[in-house]
């Protein structure tokens, strides 16, 4: 009896260490693998992938795993999540797979990440069309000609507003309420929503859990993050899905909005349904409101900064400069003298997955087929080879910066099939009119007890 339990535990320990070995140790038949280390089985390195940093800087594990393999190239292999992947920091590496979307690689979502948006959109042999048709969409409503001529002053507008109010109070916190103006204007003009209805605070709290619960085990358990955000997904689902249908019973006349679009397309498209309508409005207004008031919230640190001075010293001057250039000084801000200024762009500059479908030999390395390839744009924009002194808050840099490596060292809104269409739009938002906190990765960029500061309205012109 004992006897066979010793075999039993034996054989268990070799077949554990064999299958040990072999994940931590991989081999491709086609090549050399890129340098790196693949942690424990199944875990692999996500616990220091995870481990938060107080830095503005590229994330601790990347950091280490670049300075590690240097000498290789900025190339490495790891695993995450129970997922093999390569991890590149490379600009023209970066490139390369953005290019090659759709031939030798194909988009990747994370299993947190399909759940939060749906199967509907994520798991579909139109994913590539999908997201020609979301792009067409976007850009018709927040495209430069729909931004120019519709959505610009009522920009300004709702900027002038949300200011004025926040100057009437002790402290905000930047990030939250440049979310709240965010989502109460993608609702008011995008979705033509009233918003007196809706609790936009509320909302905003339940759609920040989203991004929590993407980078989090997909354990959907009551107490755990992600069960927390799936909760709060479904009811912003519902929520989306009511305006739907209350437009669709509507009698009054179309608004030509987005909204209607979608109910046209609904009808009309194959792959479209309520549910996949639905879906698309949340991550509409997710995407507009996450990146943008954490761009806003990295601004105003840097520019309340006592450290850089004369930064905001030049922003004030240009715009000033425009005010002072015009008829009537009280007049609203026009697209030219939106396009004219040459510095606001260089302060906003300073702000700013996919998988292997096929055996990809990545210059003097070979990614096997069904690996993940991570672009990792932070390290690339951390570059000091490419960029000196990245970490410092320096808009004077891009007045040196050669197009070429802008091209492929700055991607803030990625490249190749996937460029962001709602680039212009997240410009004009990051541009409009700009308690300390400490700067936090984990791995998304947060600020520990948020950043506050107190608004006040300028005496002199």
């Amino acid at each position: 009896m004992w006897s066979v339990v010793l075999l039993l535990i034996a054989l268990g320990t070799i077949s554990f260490t064999h299958y040990a070995y072999r994940w931590m140790n991989p081999t491709c038949k086609y090549g050399k693998l890129p340098p790196g280390s693949m942690g424990f089985p199944l875990i692999g390195e996500t616990i220091q992938f995870l481990i938060p940093s107080y830095s503005l800087d590229t994330p601790p594990f990347i950091k280490k795993k670049v300075s590690r393999f240097l000498m290789y190239g900025l190339l490495f292999k790891t695993s995450l999540a129970g997922k093999k992947m390569v991890i590149t920091t490379d600009p023209e590496i970066s490139n390369y797979v953005f290019m090659e979307e759709g031939k030798s690689v194909h988009l990747w979502y994370m299993d947190s990440f399909d759940n939060f948006l749906g199967a509907a959109l994520i798991n579909s042999t139109a994913t590539a069309y999908i997201h020609k048709y979301l792009k067409n969409l976007f850009l018709n409503y927040v495209g430069n000609e729909s931004l120019k001529d519709k959505l610009f002053h009522k920009i300004e507008l709702m900027a002038n507003e949300a200011l004025n109010s926040w100057s009437t109070q002790l402290s905000v916190e930047v990030k939250e309420c440049t979310a709240i103006m965010i989502i109460e204007l993608v609702l008011k003009d995008l979705l033509s929503y009233d918003t007196t209805n809706t609790s936009t605070h509320n909302l905003v709290q339940m759609m920040s859990e989203f991004i929590k619960g993407i980078v989090n085990i997909p354990l959907n358990v009551p107490g755990t993050t992600f069960h927390r955000c799936m909760k709060n997904q479904r009811k912003v689902l519902e929520l989306m899905k009511d305006i739907l249908r209350e437009r669709q019973n509507s009698t009054e006349e179309r608004k030509g909005d987005f909204v209607d679009q979608l109910i046209d397309d609904v009808k009309k498209e194959e792959f479209m349904s309520e549910e996949l309508a639905a879906v698309i409005m949340i991550a509409t207004v997710f995407a507009s409101f996450e990146t943008i008031s954490t761009a806003f919230r990295v601004a105003m640190m840097f520019l309340t900064d006592q450290q850089t001075p004369l930064v905001l010293e030049e922003l004030l001057k240009e715009h000033q400069t425009i005010i002072n250039n015009r008829e009537n000084v009280d007049s609203p801000l026009t697209w030219q003298e939106y396009k004219s200024m040459t510095f606001t762009p260089q302060v906003r500059m300073n702000q700013l997955h996919r998988q292997n479908s096929t055996t990809n030999e990545s210059f003097r390395y070979v990614i096997p087929n069904g690996w993940i390839i991570m672009v990792v744009q932070t390290a690339i924009h951390m570059n000091p080879n490419k960029l000196k002194d990245p970490l410092s808050f320096n808009p004077w840099r891009w007045n040196d910066t050669g197009s070429n490596i802008i091209g492929k060292s700055f991607i803030p809104f990625g490249g190749g099939k996937r460029n962001f269409a709602g680039t212009e739009f997240t410009k004009v938002l990051i541009w409009t009119k700009v308690k300390r906190g400490q700067a936090v990765r984990w791995p998304c960029l947060s600020v520990k007890d948020g950043f506050h500061v107190k608004i006040s309205q300028k005496k002199t012109v």
